[in-house]
């Protein structure tokens, strides 16, 4: 899948996908910069987060450029970016900074991923918004350069594939 010399890869789904974990181990198997792009956030966005709301459209749109911008200031290096990314316009968007930008979905039902986040802790996200992600998620359209994994395996073997 990734043959370019300079791969820029969003890593995209939602909570408990293991997108960041896949992410860094992608990226250090290309020996790229990897993002989480959970840490470009504004204070405002983590504090909804934190306090069980989903973001809107609005409250994306400027975390969304500051990802877009992120994958294009690694164009000429290469870069991995874990983010949700969860709609076809948002990773439109993203593909308007880093136009040849792949996209790695990691994907399994909604029981798998709440079993996981319900053992673990995150900074901001709570379980709770797991129902809207996945009500928000639109799959991998074919005219998009990417695919999708399934995450009942383990991390590495997917970073294999």
């Amino acid at each position: 899948m990734v043959n370019q010399p300079n791969p820029v890869i969003v890593v995209m789904g939602v909570q408990g996908s293991g997108k960041s974990t896949i992410g860094a181990l992608l990226a250090e198997r290309l020996a790229v910069p990897f993002v989480d792009g959970d840490t470009l956030h504004s204070e405002d966005n983590i504090a909804l987060m934190a306090a069980g709301t989903p973001l809107t459209d609005a409250d994306r749109l400027p975390w969304l450029r500051t990802v877009g911008e992120t994958l294009s200031s690694g164009t000429d290096t290469g870069i991995v970016v874990a983010c949700s990314a969860l709609r076809r316009s948002y990773r439109d968007l993203l593909r308007s900074y880093a136009p040849g930008a792949m996209v790695v979905h990691p994907y399994g039902p909604i029981d798998l991923v709440a079993a996981r986040i319900s053992a673990r802790e995150h900074e901001y996200m709570p379980p709770s918004l797991l129902t809207s992600q996945y009500d928000t998620l639109e799959a991998l359209q074919d005219d998009e350069a990417g695919i999708t994994v399934d995450i009942a395996h383990p991390p590495i073997v997917l970073v294999d594939r």
